[in-house]
């Protein structure tokens, strides 16, 4: 499961897996910012890494698909 994060500033960084947000959390590095979907914030400072991210859509007939790619793992996908 994938957590989103927010830097000292509120901006935001690439998601991280659960068991690092969990880790963060319990070092007190990062506070909970919302449970749905659940985003944490970072209390020091960081270099603001950011992959680029891929959106690839495929408009099918009777449904329309989505996914954000980066080069090494899915981020999210789905269907309308």
């Amino acid at each position: 499961m994938l957590v989103y994060v927010l830097n000292k500033d509120g901006k935001a960084l690439m998601p991280c897996h659960s068991g690092k947000a969990r880790i963060l959390l319990k070092e007190r590095k990062a506070k909970v910012v919302k449970r749905t979907p659940f985003t944490i914030q970072l209390i020091y400072g960081s270099t603001g890494y950011k992959q680029p991210i891929t959106l690839g859509v495929d408009a099918g007939y009777s449904k329309i698909g989505f996914s954000a790619i980066t080069n090494t793992q899915e981020l999210i996908s789905g269907e309308v």
